[in-house]
This record gives structure tokens, sequence and C-alpha cells, in this order.
């Protein structure tokens, strides 16, 4: 299981169906809806070249992108296709991403999970991460989403 920095040129079409299939199960579940309604190849590429998209497999099985947030390496649309779950896939994301912030000297890898997903919180968990801080989209008056770190 060989993860691979993409760059332009690159067809980020099957990166962008991955995502949505692997996120599709949140809607319904999470409030407001998955960012991901709104993704486009476009959005895929300009990640790639402001940070750095990660993917495992031609056409992708996993896929994340990573960009510099403040002092941290942000690490997002972690997706694993469900046919691939439970082979360390995600894990090896994580572990490059781990790579990348220490090869830019970042401390650590910052991550974030909807309320709702309490299973991705015990999954973070396990991989060694920490819960620094709770957030609420726009025009919500509760917490809708979990910031976690894992400190490197």
């Amino acid at each position: 299981m060989t993860v691979t920095r993409i760059t332009p040129p690159y067809d980020f079409a099957p990166m962008l169906k991955l995502i949505q299939r692997s996120f599709a199960y949140m809607d319904g579940v999470i409030d407001p809806p998955s960012s991901m309604h709104h993704l486009t190849v476009e959005d895929l590429e300009r990640a790639a070249v402001e940070g750095v998209a990660l993917v495992i497999g031609d056409p992708p099985v996993a896929c994340a992108l990573c960009k510099p947030l403040g002092d941290a390496l942000y690490v997002g649309k972690i997706a694993v296709d469900a046919s691939q779950r439970g082979q360390g896939l995600a894990r090896a994301l994580l572990a490059e991403a781990e790579e990348i912030a220490r090869e830019r000297g970042f401390g650590f890898l910052e991550l974030q999970t909807r309320v709702e997903l309490t299973a991705n919180h015990k999954t973070f968990a396990a991989l060694g991460f920490v819960k620094v801080a709770e957030t609420a989209h726009d025009g919500y008056d509760r917490p809708t989403s979990i910031t976690l770190r894992k400190f490197l």
C-alpha cells in the first residue's frame, strides 16, 4: 500500500467520486450537511497545489488532503473506499501526513470530525489524536465539529 503525493496534472475526478461515496453515509446523520456536496474537481486540484493531496491506488481507494493551517498541518477529506476499510489505509495516509508535517516543521496534525460521528472519534483516538476544541458552523448555537490534534 503505497501513499502517493499527487500534483496536477492529475485526473481528480476519481478522487472526488471516492470522497462522495465515502461521505454519503453522513447524509441525514450530520447537521449541517457535509461540504463534500459542494466539492469540485477544481477544488481538489487547487487543494493539491496549495497543500498536498494524498492517494492510495489508481484509481484511488483512499485519499486525504493536507494543508498548513496556522501552526499545524491540517488533514481533511480522509476517505477510504468501503471495500478497503479495516486494512490500515487511513493509518497509512495519516503516517504520510505526519512525515509531511515533520518535513515542514509542524509539531502536530490537526483534523476535524463532526460531533455526530462518534465512530470517527474512536478511530482517531486510537490513532493518537486528542480532542482540543469544539466549534460550531455559522448559524448554529451548538457544537457541530470536534477539533482533534496528534502531537508529533
